[in-house]
């Protein structure tokens, strides 16, 4: 959006882009609602699904440069309702949290702005939808050309298949979008595929509109969703291939054993899906890592089949101790890695802090490896993200010979020193943007000398090292980022 476009009067009101520090009084309840901290490349279709489970949505206004939205509801009702639902429950975009308020004003006029194209295109085709009138777009009417959309079974191929996807992983985000009545996975052309049947055909629509093209985890398991040409799915086993979510008295068949709904909660929540490494919400994964300079971090029994923690966030982690110049994330072992360190101490020190540590419910082992150096893949060699070299990373800690920070090396602890803070971020912002990431916070206390820094006291050690991994280097405006390290101290 350029930056001419009015960001005050009706398209957006100063009070809904200076401040979001919570110390704004909410508006009152309006049928405009205001989404903020959107990821920049979420799409209008996947704006606009948040709001479909509470009414008709009739305007959508992007700010993709400020990384907000107006959502219009058909009615203040609607609204209400949806604010009232996502205020305990905060929404998800691609693994990221969406905040929700009410805007100040009453209805979005967007006519004369640019880059409304794609906004009234995804209008139109969840109008469609919701009319019933499921002729393809730019379609002639006369021809009748409908979507096989009476249908309520999807079609799903996922491409790319890097971690496996299981039917509850399955069920868990397309749920967002209605009630699924039964699932049928299997494998066809050496692809592995699902059919999904949904209680109506509308939510199987929404589905489609939000999650084809979409990626289950980062960069793989690309959904490829299509309507089915069957209108029911019969279903006779409950196992991990097929499920009757309405019949519970099936056999499991085959002796195969039922994978228990538990294990749905295991793996945290994607968002409407994307990275589970974002905040890696409860995905968990083993690691290890590389001699001299390296260390290796082996299996886990049991661990859960997806990666879940990505080379950025072993970067972050090894980090502390020492400066990590590459990671490895074995292809065909992914509960074990490499890590290089920029000399044989560091690697000693991370091992002696960071192996038998809890991460993602895992225990972290770490050895020095019998490799030297990690390899970089060849040129054109499908490495899938895996390795990453970060010897020229601005984040290094270690960088400038004798820096104090040699002096600040201290194993995991529940406390957690924060440093270089803006002084517009509150005590209640920083409290929050942990809460955010999933952690409870105990105790918080600003240095009285420097306000720059704080101690913030988490529940566990296992906590705090996953919000280090989360929240180094958090941009918090200002051109401030969050530097976060173990603290010796607690509060």
């Amino acid at each position: 959006m350029n930056n001419s476009t009015p960001s005050t009067g009706v398209y957006a009101n100063g009070n809904d882009n200076k401040k979001f520090k919570g110390d704004r009084p909410p508006c009152s309840p309006s049928r405009v609602l205001h989404l903020r901290k959107i990821p920049c490349d979420v799409t209008e279709a996947e704006v606009i699904s948040l709001g479909l489970p509470f009414g008709k949505v009739t305007n959508l206004l992007m700010l993709k440069g400020k990384s907000q939205a107006f959502l219009e509801m058909a009615s203040e009702e609607a609204a209400v309702t949806m604010v009232n639902y996502y205020t305990p429950v905060t929404p998800q975009l691609r693994s990221q949290p969406v905040y929700i308020q009410y805007s100040n004003h009453r209805e979005l006029k967007t006519d004369n702005l640019p880059n409304q194209a794609r906004a009234q295109a995804a209008l139109q085709a969840v109008s469609a939808v919701q009319s019933g009138n499921l002729a393809l777009p730019g379609a002639p009417s006369n021809e009748g050309t409908v979507l096989p959309g009476q249908s309520p079974v999807l079609r799903i191929i996922i491409e790319n298949l890097f971690y496996p996807v299981t039917l509850e992983v399955l069920h868990q985000i397309f749920s967002k979008f209605g009630t699924v009545l039964k699932i049928i996975t299997f494998t066809k052309n050496n692809q592995f595929q699902a059919l999904l049947q949904y209680a109506d055909p509308v939510n199987a629509h929404y589905a489609k509109m939000a999650l084809d093209g979409q990626n289950i985890y980062n960069a793989c398991c690309t959904l490829r969703i299509d309507f089915s040409k069957l209108t029911s799915l019969n279903v006779k086993y409950n196992n991990d291939k097929s499920r009757d979510f309405t019949r519970l008295d099936l056999p499991t068949g085959d002796g195969q054993p039922s994978l228990e709904p538990p294990m749905a909660a295991a793996f945290g929540a994607p968002g409407i899906i994307s990275s589970p490494y974002a905040g890696a919400a409860g995905f968990a994964p083993a690691i290890g890592f590389p001699q001299a300079t390296g260390l290796s971090v082996p299996a886990v029994p049991g661990a859960l089949g997806p990666l879940l923690i990505t080379p950025h966030g072993l970067f972050i982690l090894f980090g502390v101790y020492g400066d990590v110049h590459r990671v490895k994330i074995m292809f065909n072992k992914k509960e074990n890695a490499l890590v290089q360190m920029a000399d044989a101490s560091q690697a000693q020190l991370a091992m002696n802090h960071l192996s038998g540590q809890r991460l993602y419910g895992k225990v972290l082992r770490a050895t020095l490896s019998k490799h030297q150096s990690v390899q970089l893949p060849r040129e054109g060699q499908e490495d899938q993200g895996l390795t990453k070299d970060f010897s020229n990373s601005p984040l290094h800690r270690f960088k400038k010979p004798g820096s104090k920070n040699f002096q600040n090396i201290f194993p995991p602890s529940a406390t957690l020193h924060l440093s270089n803070i803006p002084p517009s971020v509150t005590m209640d912002d920083l409290k929050n943007l942990f809460t955010e990431a999933g952690c409870s916070v105990k105790a918080f206390k600003f240095f009285q000398k420097d306000r720059k820094m704080a101690l913030i006291q988490l529940a566990s050690v296992e906590e705090a090292i996953q919000a280090l991994i989360e929240l180094h280097n958090h941009d918090l405006g200002e051109n401030h980022h969050l530097r976060v390290s173990f603290s010796k101290s607690t509060i």
